[in-house]
């Protein structure tokens, strides 16, 4: 039941070209600063990154975009990181954008094992083209199909030796069901406990979707955008 590793350079080992990646977060709360940053020192590439956003230029998933080891993004927001729009731009980069809600969603039927649903969010735009339709009383959904990775990269506040993972606040956000849909999951925590010294009451992640976990050290928990009064 001990899924401790060392490091992460441990921890995504396995991680190979191509392969597809979920790595948890909203804007600069709550990813993983630790794996991502050694993901950017390997030679990785060609991967395809699903996450709320991009991070920023020089931090969070802007570090993987910088080295172009990202293939294709798949994300609900992207405005804060001038490489991203390059890339975009140029052709360098494929994008799938999605409402939040419903890449959300996309992410918790994968990790539940539910194949696909239907939402109204989306039809009659750019996001539905190609996509199946159908009419629920009186109004027009679109075919949403699941998601789920090779690797789920995540970060927790407190995490024990069997994996179980608790949040803090607003770190949350996608990391919970990221953390079932991945086949393999990868949990950096910033205080590691022996199994049995969290309350069951308040986990939200059981152990049994964590693969590999490990304390992080150095978190930087960067503001993304510093507005100060005059």
């Amino acid at each position: 039941m001990n899924k401790v590793v060392k490091n992460a350079k441990e921890a995504i080992e396995g991680i190979k070209d191509n392969m597809t990646v979920m790595f948890g977060g909203f804007g600069l709360c709550g990813i993983p600063e630790n794996t991502i940053m050694e993901l950017s020192k390997t030679t990785i590439k060609g991967l395809v990154c699903i996450s709320n956003n991009c991070g920023v230029d020089d931090f969070g998933l802007g570090f993987l975009l910088q080295n172009h080891q990202i293939k294709k993004m798949i994300a609900s927001y992207v405005g804060e990181n001038a490489e991203f729009e390059r890339q975009l731009l140029s052709g360098e980069l494929e994008v799938e954008l999605l409402p939040q809600g419903s890449l959300a969603e996309k992410i918790r039927a994968g990790g539940s094992g539910i194949p696909a649903f239907y939402v109204p969010a989306g039809y009659g735009t750019e996001v539905g083209i190609g996509k199946e339709s159908r009419e629920f009383n009186g109004k027009m959904h679109l075919l949403e199909h699941a998601l789920t990775a090779d690797y789920a990269v995540v970060k927790a506040w407190k995490g024990d030796t069997a994996g179980n993972l608790i949040y803090k606040y607003t770190a949350s956000n996608f990391n919970n069901m990221m953390a079932m849909a991945g086949k393999i999951t990868i949990a950096e925590v910033e205080e590691l406990v022996p199994a049995g010294e969290l309350d069951p009451n308040f986990i939200h992640t059981p152990g049994i979707f964590v693969q590999r976990i490990f304390q992080g050290v150095d978190y930087e928990k960067r503001i993304e955008q510093l507005t100060l009064s005059k």
